[in-house]
């Protein structure tokens, strides 16, 4: 479990596949802090450290996480969101995020207002069984945001100048995708719902 809110940042240090998974390397300052079997969030995805190598780590990802984030899209240098899993007693400062990724949306539209950046994403509604609430909880590549008037298939958020210039949210442009995780607790809730014919 994870709260969205990014202490940390890595970069993509090298990757191969083998058998159909990712290997793949991060170099960064929290490799010193970190153990084997541990759980790091990277741009949203729990994935589980395998091997340290001094400030640098490994991680595998699955073909199911491979078909579902942008992982693949990855390339050796780009920026990730770090963040370490919640410990029991710790503040949850931002909101329940899984690190379970539920789809990838592209950035359609960036523009900065009155100091802060204003972003609209669009996804494959598809793909989602469920909507953003206005007002409510969005994890994008891991950061833990407020959902601004959202529709079936997008999707706005606001970043203020801290988050923007301490996430890779500053590399995001028109085109690029992202990470999606919706809230748990609405998720929990509209299952329920549509289980009990409630929703259609």
């Amino acid at each position: 479990m994870f709260t969205g809110i990014i202490r940390n940042t890595g970069v993509v240090h090298d990757f191969h596949e083998v058998n159909g998974n990712l290997e793949l390397w991060v170099k960064a300052a929290i490799a010193q802090q970190i153990q084997i079997d541990q759980s790091i969030a990277h741009n949203g995805i729990c994935l589980t450290v395998v091997e340290i190598d001094g400030d640098r780590y490994r991680v595998t990802a699955i073909p199911e996480t491979r078909k579902k984030t942008t992982i693949d899209s990855w390339q050796v240098g780009d920026e990730l969101n770090l963040e370490f899993s919640l410990a029991m007693g710790d503040k949850l400062d931002g909101h329940q995020v899984q690190g379970h990724v539920d789809t990838v949306a592209t950035c359609v539209f960036k523009e900065m207002t009155g100091g802060s950046w204003n972003y609209r994403f669009k996804f494959d509604s598809s793909q989602v069984d469920f909507r953003a609430v206005n007002k409510g909880s969005i994890a994008i590549n891991g950061i833990s945001l407020t959902a601004v008037d959202p529709t079936d298939d997008e999707i706005g958020v606001c970043i203020i100048p801290y988050t923007y210039e301490n996430t890779n949210m500053r590399f995001i442009e028109e085109g690029f995708t992202v990470n999606l995780e919706f809230d748990i607790i609405g998720k929990y809730i509209e299952q329920y719902m549509k289980r009990y014919g409630l929703v259609q």
